[in-house]
């Protein structure tokens, strides 16, 4: 049993072959053939935006995909280069590289490993509670914004153009300008449409053929007997070579100047794959560990460091496209990575006649999977509180950036639990006829008090920002209350928190309660809040005979008081 859990733990690709069926075989490997039609090209992609050598993008994509099969929590995730870590990879590794190329893919193999070496580390001192403050709002907010982000980006590789904009105000403005400017390719736009309109239809039929992997190879297809090849832009014919350590020439010093963009890259690495892996989980019925998620990540970037490589976090472009494709586990990446070292071995010309417009259909229809206008209007009957995060995770994602935007709704939520607890529920307490125990008054106006008593209700820890309003909330219904009161319960079994503010409050409501009379008393108070008040040195002026077990002993000791 020792031995299952330690490999559940560290190996969840061994206990996930273990347990694999034959039904998952089929969609995997077709997920992975689909998969792989992305993978080639984005990891192309990436490494040329990084400054890096295209091929490096492959060895960040085959190598982590590995790794990550049997390290990795999700069964769903996809990893490779990404498109919010190229810029910083470029800013940091560039200026050191001084135009040698063979400089910066060292460079950037070292920024791998230490950046994975700070997730490791970060996993094993149990850090990835991170992924605990990406609440439902903010990843509904995070995958709409993303899906617009990706979305937008990819609009001008449909319609047979390129833009320079930096961010999605600008790819929208550029975009408008180029259609204006009369740039749209017609004959990009027909194959663009056309391959949505297959994955589309595949999709609505439920085909066990993958529309994307249809859509990918038709129009190489017709783009090879059409000879498009001089009048769209393509993809571009791999380049050959297989991964393979790349970390000469480096000194100490090079690799002390890279610690602090490694910590940069290794928050926002986790933060992004954090987001994706509990969104994507969630979305299939299943959990992952924010620790072990965090390993993972790190194991991936050293490896991926160590092969000639460079750092990578999950893809919220290409995971779509495994989950759309049938993607059961975590063998449609081994499937993937194997088929890129394949194309790399046997065939690096193939995709010389893939149009990029094709490329972009799938990655559009992909991302029309991650938009939830459905679940944003149930969250807005629900809670306009909530619903007010998750559109302020998907602003922020959309026009700050992915970050920045996580950042900006996590503080929000925090901000949201002060409020809540700074005004909690609170209430008195009465007799109902004919029904057991106390109860809101709210609730019950029906009820009735005991004359004498007011019995308080408080939902929340005690803390600094609301021991005040407790204070307040007390002496309020002793005031308002309609016979003399002499004593003054507090129903405490829901204060589960206090600290050293609220304690100061409750010692200055005792002494005005003293003052007139009034007996202040605690029910069902949790054995740990009475430590506290002890601890807080207030334990002499609360002794044992102000605590009750239950609000019924409390109410009888009250009328035994006379």
């Amino acid at each position: 049993m020792a031995g299952d859990s330690a490999v559940r733990r560290w190996l969840p690709g061994v206990e996930v072959a273990r347990t694999y069926r034959r039904e998952w075989l089929r969609p995997d490997l077709a997920a992975g053939v689909a998969l792989t039609a992305l993978l080639i090209p984005a990891g192309m992609g990436y490494a040329e935006a990084a400054g890096l050598p295209p091929e490096t993008g492959l060895y960040a994509t085959i190598v982590p995909l590995l790794v990550y099969a049997l390290v990795g929590p999700s069964r769903i995730l996809v990893l490779g280069p990404d498109s919010s870590l190229a810029p910083i990879i470029g800013a940091a590794v560039i200026p050191l590289a001084a135009g040698d190329p063979a400089r910066a893919v060292a460079l950037a193999g070292v920024l791998a490993i230490l950046m994975g070496a700070v997730l490791i580390v970060g996993g094993l001192l149990n850090l990835g509670f991170v992924t605990d403050l990406l609440s439902k709002p903010i990843r509904l907010g995070y995958l709409n914004g993303i899906a617009l982000v990706v979305i937008v980006s990819q609009i001008p590789k449909l319609l047979g153009f390129s833009v320079e904009g930096v961010d999605l105000i600008g790819d929208v403005t550029e975009t408008v300008r180029a259609i204006a400017a009369g740039r749209v390719d017609p004959t990009a736009l027909a194959v663009g449409a056309a391959s949505i309109a297959v994955i589309v239809v595949f999709r609505l039929f439920k085909s066990r053929i993958p529309g994307v992997l249809v859509a990918v190879a038709g129009s190489i297809a017709v783009a090879y007997a059409l000879g498009l090849a001089e009048d769209i832009p393509m993809v571009g014919a791999l380049p050959r070579g297989l991964p393979a350590p790349a970390l000469g020439g480096l000194s100490w010093a090079d690799v002390a100047s890279l610690i602090g963009p490694a910590a940069g890259i290794a928050v926002i690495a986790f933060a992004d794959t954090g987001v994706l892996s509990r969104t994507f989980a969630a979305r299939r019925g299943e959990s992952v560990d924010g620790n072990q998620e965090m390993r993972a990540i790190g194991a991936a970037n050293v490896a991926s460091g160590v092969f000639g490589g460079f750092p990578m976090s999950a893809s919220s472009s290409r995971t779509p496209v495994a989950e759309q494709s049938g993607a059961k586990t975590q063998l449609v990446g081994v499937v993937g990575a194997l088929l890129i070292v394949a194309f790399v071995l046997l065939a690096p010309g193939l995709t010389a006649n893939l149009p990029s417009a094709a490329l972009a259909a799938v990655v559009i229809v992909a991302a029309t999977s991650l938009v939830d206008v459905g679940g944003m209007v149930r969250m807005w009957r629900m809670s306009k509180t909530e619903t007010g995060l998750a559109l302020a995770a998907f602003l922020g994602v959309a026009l700050v950036g992915v970050i920045e935007g996580i950042a900006v709704a996590i503080g929000l939520s925090f901000v949201a639990v002060v409020v809540h607890a700074w005004r909690p529920y609170r209430t008195e307490l009465v007799r109902v006829p004919s029904v057991d125990g106390f109860h809101d008054i709210a609730r019950h106006p029906e009820g009735h008090r005991i004359p004498g008593l007011v019995i308080v209700r408080f939902d929340a820890q005690l803390f600094f920002a609301n021991g005040a309003m407790f204070d307040d909330y007390v002496r309020g219904l002793v005031a308002d209350a309609p016979d003399p009161v002499r004593w003054v319960v507090i129903a405490a079994e829901p204060v589960t928190g206090l600290d050293t503010t609220p304690v100061d409050e409750l010692v200055e409501l005792d002494t005005f309660l003293d003052s007139r009379g009034v007996r202040l008393v605690f029910a069902e108070m949790k054995g740990p809040m009475k430590d506290r008040l002890i601890r807080f040195g207030v334990g002499d002026r609360f002794g044992a005979d102000r605590f009750y077990p239950t609000l019924d002993t409390a109410v009888e000791a009250f009328g035994a008081s006379g």
